[in-house]
């Protein structure tokens, strides 16, 4: 079995641990690049800038707070781990309170229907938990590893920690509590998922025993923490495993209903401008010549289409063409 060297120990807690003679150092380091990470993450949000986003996660710090709470965790080190754990909170609330500062700035909602940086964090799936899984243990294993550190930086994109706290900030100061919401489940998801990795790929490289051996180490490693993470892991796949479902139904729904109205409006010569589903139902917007289709006849054609159960509404808009010819 591997196993690190009391130098890679030595290296992982002046990576991950907020003490030590720098401790202030570090401190200072962790609060500018958070803040200002927030601030990228904000200004890409409202902006609707995919890169701007990308910068502000490569930037941000919280991926070490996190891993210097499972290398406290595994190594028994209480004082490092209340001290982990109150930067991640303390962090996360910092971030929600930037984003919800800087949205006051601006005069429009900030929700998923005006940026898709927003609708891309406000429903998260149970695949997002299996991909932050993966990712994490990515990130676990480049701390462990030295000679591939070099992929931490994909890891800082791929895992998205400071977006989302970005999002529940924006959507709670619009008044969007349920989208803020789901931003939260995914950040919550996403640092479980880091917590679940680096406990696995520290006790397969038997971090603890090193620390154990180590003098001045506690020896006291901390594995009996992997089932409560796993637990909680499993308590947050129920949430991500029920939105899951209800995306797939309401894309199916959608695909069936598009169709459908499709056929109705083009039967009369009218067109669709636009059809949605959520959990509300399906809602369909058609425009056209008066005189307009049937709304019966879109009921039936949606039933036909395996939507008897779910409940539409339809909003007609009557074009009219005059003409002003020149004098």
């Amino acid at each position: 079995m591997p196993r690190i060297t009391d130098t890679d120990l030595a290296r992982m807690r002046a990576e991950l641990l907020f003490s030590g003679p720098d401790a202030g150092r570090k401190l200072s380091r962790f609060w500018v690049l958070l803040v200002l990470s927030a601030i990228i993450a904000t200004a890409g949000i409202i902006s609707d800038s995919t890169a701007t986003v990308i910068g502000a996660m490569i930037v941000a710090p919280l991926m070490t707070p996190i891993l210097g709470t499972v290398l406290s965790v595994v190594i028994g080190d209480r004082r490092n781990l209340v001290r982990s754990l109150a930067l991640v909170a303390t962090g996360s609330v910092a971030v929600i309170a930037v984003a919800w500062l800087i949205g006051q700035l601006i005069p429009v909602e900030i929700v998923s229907d005006t940026s898709s940086q927003v609708a891309g964090r406000v429903h998260p799936r149970l695949i997002d938990l299996v991909a932050a899984i993966a990712t994490g243990a990515v990130g676990a294993f480049a701390l462990v590893r030295s000679d591939v550190s070099d992929t931490l930086p994909g890891v800082a994109i791929a895992i998205s920690l400071v977006p989302p706290l970005a999002v529940v900030g924006l959507t709670l100061e619009s008044g969007a509590g349920e989208q803020a919401a789901g931003a939260l489940l995914l950040f919550v998801t996403n640092v479980a998922a880091i917590l679940l990795s680096g406990l696995v790929v520290m006790a397969i490289y038997r971090v603890a025993t090193t620390a154990t051996d180590s003098a001045g180490a506690s020896g006291r490693g901390r594995y009996g923490a992997i089932p409560v993470v796993v637990i909680f892991v499993l308590v947050l796949a129920i949430p991500l495993t029920i939105s899951s479902r209800t995306i797939t139904t309401e894309a199916r729904d959608r695909v069936g209903a598009e169709a459908a109205a499709t056929t109705w409006a083009e039967a009369a010569g009218w067109r669709i401008l636009t059809v949605d589903s959520d959990i509300g139902g399906i809602h369909v917007r058609a425009s056209g010549a008066l005189p307009a289709p049937r709304p019966s006849a879109l009921r039936r054609a949606l039933d036909a289409h395996g939507l008897r159960g779910v409940d539409a509404t339809v909003e007609l808009v009557p074009e009219e063409r005059v003409e002003l010819p020149g004098s």
